[in-house]
């Protein structure tokens, strides 16, 4: 088995990469601070800010522009954890809007009423004195190289350090407004992902992929057979950076076990034979677009290729992880929560451990793991999880939220709860998760519309008649 390239290594080399890149267009940066391993200095924030500033007074054309942008960025990669916090707080501290122009322009907006072309003046240059320099600045770094993946990583350094320095969400709030309009998904670009696709880009798909890790090689390929599909967005300046994917199976019938889906063994399906779409995982690529959704637009952009494609297919629906369920399960054991395991139950889970069975128990139960090998417990277990599992997925938390994060992503999106399966995941983090349990969430396309807005609208949660007697509430 050839092995897969380290995401560390890949992850490095690409750091290289930029370095490299930028370094003809930096010059010589001899007015740059000196990273001494990876730190600042007191007198090198200093220094910093100094150059931020001249780079917004914009002395000499475009060549010099990029020039100190492409400097100031190989200075930061250079850094350490440390060093990065000092470089993002000159940004986040100085380089506000000015107190004094942006109290004149709101003065203007109020002396203008009434007179509607002098409104729209005095707005446009309200709208300019709230813009804060600091933007500019991060602007001039989409001129490079894979500037913009560089401020999309600068982000999600902002994002990760914040714990430590809570006024870098300033950055981190400007950061946001300038991605949410450079990555509008208008401006995004569907592309199927291929065995024939670049490597580079099969790496990261390897690297990236959050929700079944790809194992191998020849995982990989089987995951891109005829029979399956991979489609991701894309951005035109980061071309081969998947922002999100989602991985696709087409099957016969509703899928219930992962692992099965998964086999590298199974024979290739025709997809001419095929008469359902699995959407078996969907990952999203980049820490620095938090807050920024593709998914739904993903979802709904691959049903109309499939559909085109192989229009003899009949159902869409995911097998998907309920990341949630044991945590939450825990936590109601613990507050006491009444009606959980029902009297039959109960007495079934007595006869098999030999002893009285109380609620309490079941943290216990499911934390060891061969619980699942054990026929008798995971057959009277069975009932019991699955009923709570339901439940949990169709009701709401103090927010009046589906409590799951998946479900919550694809009820949104239209879909519905379709069907539970018992052990469909049996991997170790599946049964962490969710006590092997896995859902299909049904795209019916006559019904997506529908769905969202019910659930836009007032929380409607959509489920099949099976899934909500399972719950039995």
């Amino acid at each position: 088995m050839v092995a897969l390239p380290a995401t560390g290594n890949l992850f490095e080399r690409g750091l290289r990469g930029l370095i490299g890149a930028w370094r003809g267009i930096a010059g010589g940066g001899e007015d740059l601070p000196i990273a001494r391993e990876g730190a600042l200095g007191p007198k090198d924030v200093d220094r910093l800010h100094g150059l931020f500033a001249e780079c917004l007074e914009a002395r000499g054309g475009e060549v010099s522009a990029r020039a100190r942008a492409a400097a100031l960025g190989r200075l930061y990669l250079s850094l350490n954890d440390e060093g990065r916090q000092a470089f993002l707080t000159v940004l986040a501290r100085g380089f506000a809007p000015d107190p004094a122009a942006l109290d004149k322009a709101m003065a203007e907006v109020q002396q203008a009423a009434g007179d509607a072309v002098a409104r729209h003046r005095a707005e446009r240059r309200l709208r300019r004195a709230m813009t804060p320099p600091r933007q500019k600045l991060l602007t001039q770094f989409t001129g490079l190289p894979q500037g913009m993946k560089f401020l999309v990583d600068l982000r999600a350094d902002a994002l990760r350090l914040a714990k430590q320095a809570p006024e870098l969400a300033i950055l981190d709030a400007d950061l946001e407004d300038l991605l949410v309009s450079w990555f509008d998904v208008g401006f995004l670009e569907l592309q199927r992902i291929t065995w024939n696709s670049p490597a580079a880009l099969l790496e990261k798909l390897i690297a990236y992929e959050a929700v079944h890790a790809i194992e191998s090689w020849d995982d990989l390929r089987n995951r891109l057979d005829a029979d399956r599909r991979c489609y991701a967005y894309f951005h035109p300046r980061m071309p081969l950076e998947p922002l999100i994917f989602v991985e696709v199976a087409l099957v016969k019938g509703l899928a219930g076990n992962v692992q099965a889906l998964l086999d590298q063994s199974s024979p290739v399906l025709d997809p001419a034979e095929a008469d359902t779409a699995i959407f078996y995982s969907i990952s999203n690529t980049q820490t620095g677009l938090r807050g920024i959704s593709f998914g739904n637009f993903l979802i709904k952009r691959v049903v109309d290729d499939l559909s085109r494609e192989l229009p003899h297919l009949k159902q869409f629906s995911t097998l998907s992880p309920i990341p949630g369920f044991r945590k939450w399960l825990d936590e109601t054991v613990a507050q006491g929560a009444p009606d959980l395991v029902e009297a039959d139950a109960r007495e079934d889970l007595r006869e098999v451990l030999g002893q009285r069975f109380s609620k309490g128990m079941l943290p216990g139960l499911l934390k060891e793991a061969v619980w699942p090998d054990n026929a008798a417990l995971a057959g009277a277990l069975k009932p019991v999880l699955m009923r709570l599992c339901a439940r949990y997925l169709l009701t709401v938390d103090e927010k009046g939220r589906p409590r799951d994060p998946v479900a919550r992503f694809h009820l949104s999106n239209g879909a519905a709860v379709h069907r539970l399966n018992w052990l469909g995941d049996r991997s170790k983090n599946g049964l962490k998760q969710s006590a092997g349990i896995m859902v299909n969430y049904l795209y019916r396309l006559d019904d997506i519309d529908q769905n969202h807005e019910r659930f836009v609208r007032d929380g409607t949660i959509a489920a099949s008649n099976e899934v909500k007697r399972l719950a039995d509430l």
